[in-house]
C-alpha cells in the first residue's frame, strides 16, 4: 500500500505506532519540549519506554563485553600459532555461520515469539563464552577448538541479531525509530572503541581467560533484561509459517518487490563496498604517514570512524526528528563519500583522522535512517527476515571492500585508491537517487 510520499505498512497493523507501545506496556509519558543544547543532544525519548529501555540496557552492557571476547580470541590464536594467517582463517570460520544463521534467524524471528528467541540465543552466547573461558583456563591450546567455539558463537549471534532489531518496532512508535536506532548504534560503537582498549589494559593485569569470564557474566545481565521484556509473538492475523528455505527466499522476494527497501540496501552496499578503506590503513600508516609513529598512525586510523559515529550518536537530536528518511540516507551516503575522498587526499595524519571522524558521523546518520526504513516500510511478519539480510549486508560489504581496496591500493597506490573510492560513492549514490526517486521521496 502506498501514499504519495512513502511506502506504508498495512493500516490495520499498529505495531509501528503508539498502539504497539501501549500494547507492549511502554506507553509514552508526556513529551517535554526541547530547547537550548537539548535540541542537538542525543534524542532519548525511547528510553522513557520501559520495554525498550530494558532491551537497550542489555545492549549497552554486552557491547563492551562482546569486544573483550573479540580481542581475546585472535590474541589467543596468535599466542598459540605465532601466525596472523591463522587469525584470518579463524575470522573466516566465524563468517559462514554468521551469514547462514542470520538469514535463517530472520525467518525464525518472523515465525515465533521474538522474546523467546532472544532468550534462547542469549543463553547460547553466554554458554559459549563460558566454554571459551573453560578451554583457556585449562590451557587446551587448540586452534580447532577455538574455531569451533567461534563458529557456534557467531551462529547464535546470527540467530539473535534479526530478532533483536525487529523487536524495536514493537516497542516504540514509528516517529521514534530513528532515535531508537541512534541509541542502539551509539552504544555498539562506544563498545567497539572502549572494549578493545579495556581488553588491552586488562590482559596484563588479570590474564586472557578472565576476559571470556567477564563477557559470560555480562551476558547474564542480558538474559535478565530479556526475561523482563513483554511477549513478542507474531501479530494476530499473520499467517502461520515454518522457518525454512522457502521463507528465507520470500524475504529476498519481498525486498525485490518493494523498491524503497531494495534501494536502502543498495545505498549501503555502495557506501561500504566502494568507500570502506580499512584494508589500506596499514599501508597508509607505513607509507603516507611515515613521518608519524606507525603504531600511533594505525591506531588513530582504525579508531577514527567509530569515534565519529559515537559523536554522531550523541548529537542525534539534530536529525532524529527528520521525516524524510530516504533523502537523509542519500545525503549521508554522499557525505560519507566526500569525507572518504578528503581522507584519501590528506597528507597530514590529523587532517586524515578528522575526515575519517566525519565519515563516522555520516555513517551513523545513514545507519539510523536505513534502520528506520527497514522497520517502518515493512510489515511485522517480514521484519525478522529483512533484518537477517541487513546483518549479512553489514557484515559482508566491508569484507568485499577489503578485497577491492587492497587490490586497487596495490595497483594505484593507497591514497589514489581511497580518494577514487570516495568519488565513486558520490557518483553512484547520486545516480541512484536521480534514476529511482522512490528512496529520496520516502517520508514517514
Amino acid at each position: 500500500m502506498y501514499r504519495a510520499t512513502r511506502m506504508s505498512v498495512d493500516t490495520s497493523e499498529s505495531s509501528t505506532g503508539s498502539g504497539a507501545a501501549e500494547r507492549d506496556g511502554s506507553a509514552e509519558p508526556g513529551r517535554a519540549g526541547r530547547s537550548g543544547w537539548r535540541r542537538w543532544a542525543m534524542d532519548t525519548r525511547p528510553l522513557r519506554r520501559p520495554a525498550y529501555r530494558r532491551l537497550w540496557s542489555s545492549t549497552a552492557v554486552t557491547a563492551v563485553g562482546s569486544q573483550l571476547t573479540a580481542v581475546a580470541v585472535p590474541k589467543q590464536i596468535y599466542d598459540i600459532t605465532g601466525s596472523s594467517a591463522w587469525v584470518g582463517y579463524a575470522s573466516l570460520a566465524g563468517l559462514l555461520p554468521l551469514v547462514v544463521f542470520a538469514l535463517w534467524g530472520g525467518a525464525i524471528a518472523d515465525s515465533m515469539d521474538r522474546r523467546k528467541l532472544l532468550l534462547v540465543t542469549n543463553i547460547g552466547i553466554a554458554v559459549t563464552s563460558l566454554l571459551f573461558w573453560v578451554q583457556a583456563v585449562t590451557e587446551q591450546e587448540s586452534v580447532p577448538v577455538l574455531m569451533v567455539l567461534l563458529a557456534v558463537q557467531q551462529a547464535f549471534f546470527g540467530l539473535n541479531s534479526p530478532a533483536r532489531s525487529a523487536s524495536i518496532a514493537r516497542l516504540v512508535p514509528a516517529d521514534e525509530l530513528p532515535a531508537a536506532n541512534a541509541l542502539g548504534a551509539t552504544v555498539m560503537q562506544t563498545g567497539s572503541v572502549a572494549g578493545p582498549m579495556l581488553a588491552g589494559a586488562l590482559i596484563p593485569l588479570i590474564g586472557l581467560p578472565e576476559l571470556y569470564l567477564i563477557d559470560a557474566l555480562a551476558l547474564t545481565v542480558t538474559v535478565w533484561a530479556v526475561l523482563r521484556l513483554p511477549a513478542l509473538p507474531p501479530l494476530k492475523g499473520s499467517a502461520s509459517r515454518r522457518a525454512g528455505l522457502r521463507e528465507v527466499v520470500a524475504g529476498f522476494r519481498y525486498i525485490a518487490l518493494h523498491k524503497v527497501l531494495l534501494l536502502s540496501f543498495l545505498a549501503d552496499i555502495i557506501a561500504m563496498v566502494l568507500g570502506m578503506p580499512r584494508a589500506l590503513f596499514p599501508q597508509l600508516a607505513a607509507e603516507t604517514y611515515a613521518s608519524y609513529r606507525e603504531g600511533l598512525a594505525l591506531g588513530l586510523l582504525f579508531a577514527a570512524i567509530p569515534v565519529g559515529a559515537v559523536v554522531g550518536g550523541l548529537m542525534s537530536g539534530t536529525f532524529s526528528r527528520v521525516r524524510r528518511h530516504g533523502l537523509m540516507v542519500i545525503v549521508a551516503v554522499a557525505a560519507w563519500g566526500a569525507a572518504i575522498t578528503g581522507f584519501g587526499l590528506s597528507r597530514s595524519l590529523w587532517v586524515a583522522v578528522a575526515f575519517l571522524a566525519l565519515a563516522g558521523v555520516a555513517d551513523m546518520v545513514s545507519m539510523v535512517f536505513r534502520g528506520a526504513i527497514l522497520l517502518s516500510a515493512a510489515t511485522d511478519e517480514m521484519r525478522g527476515r529483512l533484518q537477517g539480510v541487513f546483518t549479512v549486508v553489514v557484515v559482508g560489504g566491508p569484507r568485499v571492500a577489503d578485497v577491492l581496496h587492497g587490490t586497487a591500493g596495490s595497483a594505484f597506490g593507497a591514497p589514489a585508491a581511497v580518494a577514487g573510492g570516495g568519488l565513486l560513492v558520490i557518483v553512484a549514490v547520486l545516480g541512484l537517487a536521480l534514476a529511482t526517486p522512490a528512496l529520496r521521496r520516502y517520508t514517514i
